[in-house]
């Protein structure tokens, strides 16, 4: 019986036993296909898919609703909001050679998501007098194309140098910006005419931190800024030369989430504002002739401010939130629509410096202020502007509007002249300040509302109209 009983359980465990040796291969088997089926797939564009970010999950849950109306990435000129999942810069039909120059010739892409000519690794390379054409094939990713160049007519990307002189660029493509420089690339363009009327696309174009140095060109850009950057920023040098773009409201003649200079050069928007600034970015503007003739961009202009030059944040991730800059000095600013200047949602810092202000009669010099939210750039109540607007040697004349969620610190110095009022409908800005040196002046031309006053008042010319500081009238 004892002999039956351990047989028994002789059997019981070597049953187990087996069991537990085709449950573990079984479980071997499946985990191996399961790796096979989600493992990352090859991807043929660049870009390393990179490592999770460091830190905790951001707490709450994602917003709900429609996304904001309006241009790609919420604003005029901008990137769409939201990153494609990996870099994706396609492929070029002419690769160019570290040490080649081309001379002359034609070179041309109709595939989609190609560069006509590309320089890409540490080469350097040139291009003299040169055709090139982005006639047809489109970009699969409006992101790619605005953050990384695919599509591009001519992109320059790593740390490749591209030296360009002369010769025509034409980019009629969905998403073909004419020529582009990202990453550590430069491209280095003179006397060059680049024609771009694709949709998404614009003239000439930094990302993800490109350098581009360019001399004597005529853009001329349908869709998008003639002189434009985008997620990631970088540097752009313009010297002489004509930037035109027409046909679209949400084409400013220059849109910058980067930081760009422009000297010498004549600058216009025909339907839309001359110069968009967004988050810590900068544009510096010297002895050039900028105008600006902005339309409604979502088709309710009640939604929205019109305005010729705008300093914001979009809040859709393609700029740093920080101070934004604008620097003038010298040439001319014309507005054919809408207030001058218009800061919103941002901390701004607007420097002018003898410049030529051509303003809209009956509109604001300056309006610093909140939106309505509808578009993502903050949340109603909550999105004022924070703004420094300094004159040095500068007449300023017009109408200054600062609303109870902003603030404005004003300083009037160097000689300048400003005639015109601050809050003449007795707004309490949330800070209103004025500074007026010495040598300057404020002349008024209606009831002026402010919360704080440095300088003498003997410099103040009220012609039968009241200053109030704080509430109280101080002359």
């Amino acid at each position: 019986m004892n002999n039956n009983k351990r047989n028994i359980v002789w059997m019981i465990c070597s049953a187990i036993l087996i069991l537990t040796m085709l449950t573990g291969f079984s479980t071997t088997v499946d985990a191996a296909a399961t790796g096979a089926a989600t493992a990352t797939p090859t991807v043929a564009n660049r870009g390393p898919l990179g490592n999770p970010p460091s830190g905790n999950p951001p707490s709450g849950n994602p917003p709900t609703g429609a996304p904001p109306a309006g241009g790609p990435g919420g604003g005029p000129g901008g990137g769409p909001g939201g990153a494609p999942a990996v870099m994706d810069t396609g492929s070029g039909a002419y690769v160019l050679k570290d040490g080649e120059t081309l001379t002359g010739g034609t070179y041309s892409s109709t595939n989609a998501d190609e560069n006509a000519i590309r320089a890409e690794g540490a080469s350097t390379a040139s291009l003299t007098n040169v055709t090139v054409e982005k006639s047809s094939g489109a970009a699969s990713s409006n992101e790619a194309s605005s953050f990384y160049g695919l599509n591009s007519a001519i992109l320059a990307l790593d740390t490749a140098t591209l030296n360009i002189t002369g010769g025509t660029v034409t980019a009629t493509a969905e998403g073909a910006n004419g020529v582009f420089a990202y990453d550590g690339a430069t491209i280095n363009i003179k006397d060059t005419v680049i024609n771009v009327t694709g949709g998404n696309a614009g003239g000439i174009e930094v990302a993800g931190g490109g350098t581009m140095n360019a001399s004597n060109l005529t853009v001329n850009a349908k869709d998008k800024a003639a002189i434009r950057s985008d997620r990631g920023g970088g540097k752009m040098i313009v010297d002489g030369g004509t930037y035109t773009t027409a046909g679209s409201s949400g084409a400013p003649a220059i849109y910058s989430t980067a930081d760009i200079t422009v000297s010498n050069a004549t600058l216009t928007a025909n339907d839309s504002e001359a110069v968009v600034v967004e988050g810590f970015n900068s544009v510096t503007i010297n002895n050039s002739t900028v105008t600006g003739s902005m339309t409604g961009m979502t088709g309710n202009s009640g939604s929205e401010n019109i305005h010729n030059v705008m300093l914001y944040q979009s809040m859709s991730g393609d700029a740093t939130v920080g101070t934004s800059s604008f620097t003038m000095t010298g040439g001319s600013l014309t507005a054919k629509k809408g207030d001058m200047f218009y800061v919103t949602n941002t901390t701004s810092v607007i420097s002018l410096n003898n410049v030529t202000l051509n303003p809209v009669d009956g509109e604001y010099i300056l309006l610093v202020s909140g939106n309505d939210g509808s578009r993502g750039w903050g949340t109603a109540g909550a999105n004022g502007g924070n703004a420094t607007l300094n004159l040095s040697n500068q007449t300023l004349s017009g109408d200054v509007h600062v609303d109870a969620i902003s603030t404005l610190a004003m300083n009037i110095t160097e000689a300048s002249t400003f005639t015109g009022s601050i809050n003449k409908d007795g707004t309490n800005a949330s800070s209103l300040s004025v500074k007026l040196d010495g040598t300057s002046t404020w002349s008024l031309t209606a009831d002026s509302y402010i919360t704080a006053f440095d300088g003498s008042l003997d410099n103040v010319k009220t012609n039968g109209f009241k200053l109030y500081v704080n509430g109280s009238v101080v002359k």
